[in-house]
């Protein structure tokens, strides 16, 4: 994908006009923190004005799901269409499937080890109310094992697109793209069909990505309009414990491994990614920041197919933040209605809950359904208890988020280093601040037409993949 176009500068000098208007974009993120704390004030001040707000929340993250997608699509096609080989395509995935799996266990295995030191269920009560609650919840996660994996194939090759299933769209992105990748140079002007499309999303979702502070607005005045003190102050043992073991999770475990194989301070890749962890915290959903994962990846330093295959994918199979939400939502409801499981028990509740989350791709709710479904299945009795983390999924899903978005982006920079489709210098040199990320390739409305796509920076910069 390198040109001759890739020579311009990499960034305007400090007062340009350009880089001018780039310093907008830090009014909408500035927007967004004065928005969440507008409705924790008025969640609190007039909780049944701010229970009517949730639209506002909702209709924002529908909009970002809405692009979903053709983003998955294009970037995906584009990164296995353009790698020569389909030899190096099945590596990259081979090698994202076999840590996926791997990170799995070892975030179910934490989240084990944590809930039954800290036995946060007990002390609790049950009303009919929130019996009710649980067995609605697990009637919305029927679907078995032969269901899901059925489910993967679309009806029509669009269907995929107009339904909003993650892994329809994967399965379908990778079958054209090895199509493509088997046409050669007859596929090329495909590709760089597929990249203008790829310019009309990136640029549908910079104008949706200005709706950002009143998305953001809506859902925290409604979840703390709804909660309350009270709620919180009931079940802040497990929220605490969930907050703190994923904390650890990331810091002990996924900053020993960009450490130790990447060479990286994981501090610095999580300031690289602040932006998008606000996002993610005011919305609760790990998919609004998708977008913007995938292009800051890529301008990291790591290839485009290993980014268009690993991010993706690992947002329906590098779940690690629900894994752990899983393990210890199971032990809390158990240890709350007096009914604790055993080891033998806790280990074949989760290896199918595991199998049972791909695909939730971080969604807010998607997990509660995931947990209840899994107990039906397994333990019918303790499905009343579900109800007693309702209040407060909404808090544990911005943690479930948050661990999920770093997992990933985690993930991507590994599988990049292992398979040598990254360049370390780029890296280093990003991560010190010295080439700084382009907000106007996704926030900008400038209309020049000339900022670069994710995999088209203008500063040198080579596709590894296909150098």
């Amino acid at each position: 994908m390198s040109s001759a176009a890739d020579t311009a500068p990499a960034a305007p000098a400090a007062g340009s006009g350009p880089a001018a208007k780039r310093d907008r974009t830090h009014y909408l993120y500035l927007a967004v923190i004065a928005a969440v704390v507008l409705a924790v004030i008025v969640g609190f001040a007039a909780p049944d004005f701010a229970k009517e707000l949730k639209p506002l929340g909702t209709g924002f993250v529908n909009l970002i799901k809405m692009m979903i997608s053709p983003i998955i699509f294009c970037t995906i096609v584009l990164g296995v269409g353009s790698v020569r080989k389909a030899a190096k395509v099945g590596k990259v995935g081979g090698l994202a499937l076999g840590y996926f799996i791997v990170m799995s266990f070892v975030a179910l295995a934490i989240g084990l080890v944590i809930g039954n030191l800290v036995h946060p269920g007990s002390g609790m009560h049950l009303t009919e109310a929130v019996k009710g609650v649980g067995h609605a919840q697990a009637d919305a996660a029927k679907e078995g094992p032969v269901d899901f994996v059925l489910g993967i194939i679309p009806t029509t090759l669009v269907s995929a697109f107009t339904e909003g299933e993650v892994l329809q769209t994967l399965l379908v992105a990778l079958l054209v793209g090895f199509a493509l990748q088997a046409m050669g140079r007859k596929g090329e002007p495909v590709l760089r069909g597929i990249e203008h499309i790829q310019r009309l999303v990136f640029r549908v979702l910079a104008m949706i990505m200005w709706a950002a502070p009143v998305g953001a607005f809506g859902a925290m005045a409604a979840v703390v309009g709804e909660t309350g003190v009270d709620a919180l102050k009931a079940l802040a043992t497990i929220m605490i414990g969930f907050y703190v073991t994923c904390v650890l999770f990331v810091i002990v475990v996924l900053g020993a491994m960009t450490r130790l194989v990447a060479g990286v301070n994981i501090f610095r890749l999580l300031t690289y990614l602040g932006r998008e962890f606000l996002l993610i915290l005011s919305t609760s959903s790990s998919e609004s920041a998708l977008p913007r994962l995938i292009a800051k990846m890529e301008h990291l330093g790591i290839s485009r197919p290993v980014v268009g295959i690993t991010v993706p994918t690992g947002y329906s199979f590098n779940l690690d933040g629900t894994m752990i939400y899983l393990t210890m939502a199971s032990l809390f409801i158990a240890d709350a209605m007096d009914q604790p499981l055993s080891i033998g028990q806790q280990i074949t509740l989760l290896l199918f809950m595991m199998i049972a989350s791909k695909g939730a791709a971080g969604v807010t709710g998607a997990g509660l359904a995931t947990l209840a479904g899994a107990l039906q299945s397994h333990k019918p009795a303790l499905v009343d208890g579900v109800g007693l983390i309702v209040g407060i999924d909404r808090f544990m899903s911005e943690a479930r988020a948050l661990t999920n978005f770093a997992g990933n982006a985690v993930a991507s920079l590994l599988i990049g280093t292992w398979t040598h489709e990254v360049d370390k210098d780029r890296v280093r040199r990003v991560l010190a601040g010295e080439l700084p990320f382009d907000e106007r390739m996704l926030l900008d409305d400038s209309e020049d037409g000339s900022e670069d796509l994710p995999g088209q920076r203008g500063d040198g910069h080579k596709e590894l993949a296909t150098a």
